[in-house]
């Protein structure tokens, strides 16, 4: 169980780092870079995946993932050969990404609409170079929203079955496997409930944890 256990928080933990790093840039330059009718038309391209059911999203991806699908006749068609991507960690982490990055790119954006312009302008003003004020400036001001993006793509990446199972082959199962196998196998149901708190309290824990380092300093 504990094995379990330690595979799907490092299976949340490492979706969590992934969509946060991949949706900074497309916050950023949505919030900075682009004119109001284009950031409107940008977010409301990001809600659109939210129109149709994850479970049919997932099932999109394994014809792309297949040893016979899309990403891999591209790969044969440049003489790379073919990857197997379909049953694996890889799988699932795509999974992840698709439930969650969506929501992460949504919440970032609002965050970084927040920031006081007037900050950057006169951190820039002072000499200090575009990228050292995104690190020094920016993100400290969205240190909130930032934060609150990480936590609702863990919660999700966490609790989620669908893609482990789909996409990742149930081959390594994740905490949310182990309680539908458990039902299914002898009804352990006091197993089951178990399982469950155990991963309520993980959650709660984490919840906890980051939000008081987004709320750290601040009044």
């Amino acid at each position: 169980m504990w094995q379990t256990y330690a595979r799907t928080f490092g299976y949340a933990l490492l979706a969590t780092v992934l969509a946060s790093l991949i949706a900074f840039p497309a916050s950023f330059a949505i919030a900075f870079q682009l004119s109001e009718r284009r950031r409107r038309l940008c977010m409301f391209l990001l809600v659109i995946p939210f129109f149709t059911s994850y479970l049919v999203r997932v099932y999109a991806w394994q014809i792309f993932l297949s040893d016979e699908g899309v990403i891999n006749a591209l790969l044969g068609a440049l003489g790379l050969g073919p990857a197997r991507m379909l049953n694996t960690a890889l799988g699932t982490q795509i999974g992840y990404l698709t439930l969650t990055l969506p929501l992460v790119v949504l919440i970032q954006t609002m965050s970084l609409l927040l920031v006081d312009r007037s900050q950057i302008e006169a951190a820039r003003n002072l000499g200090c170079a575009p990228l050292r004020s995104v690190f020094q400036v920016v993100i400290p001001a969205a240190r909130v929203g930032l934060v609150v993006a990480a936590l609702f793509c863990f919660i999700f990446a966490f609790g989620d079955f669908v893609s482990p199972l789909y996409l990742g082959g149930g081959t390594a199962p994740t905490m949310s496997l182990l309680i539908i196998d458990t039902t299914k196998a002898g009804q352990q149901w006091p197993r089951a409930a178990v399982l469950a708190v155990l991963m309520i309290a993980t959650l709660m824990a984490v919840a906890l944890a980051m939000t008081s380092y987004a709320y750290r300093g601040r009044k």
